[in-house]
């Protein structure tokens, strides 16, 4: 894959966690807080959350990996 398809690939799943049903938290912080805040409540929206946020570490490092 070349430089630029994978840039194009990167900015269309950056866009798709942004349009997403579940918000992808911007920051760990952001996260743990919702985590402390819920108590347990809607464990299925935080796992989904978690998934989003470690999707969106894993493509901040492939964009980082190719500056």
């Amino acid at each position: 894959m070349n430089a630029e398809r994978l840039e194009e690939y990167i900015k269309n799943e950056f866009k798709m966690l942004d349009r997403g049903i579940v918000a992808t938290p911007q920051t760990r912080e952001y996260l743990e807080s919702f985590a402390q805040a819920n108590h347990g409540a809607m464990d299925i929206l935080l796992m989904q959350m978690s998934m989003n946020f470690g999707y969106k570490l894993a493509l901040e490092n492939l964009q980082d990996l190719q500056s």
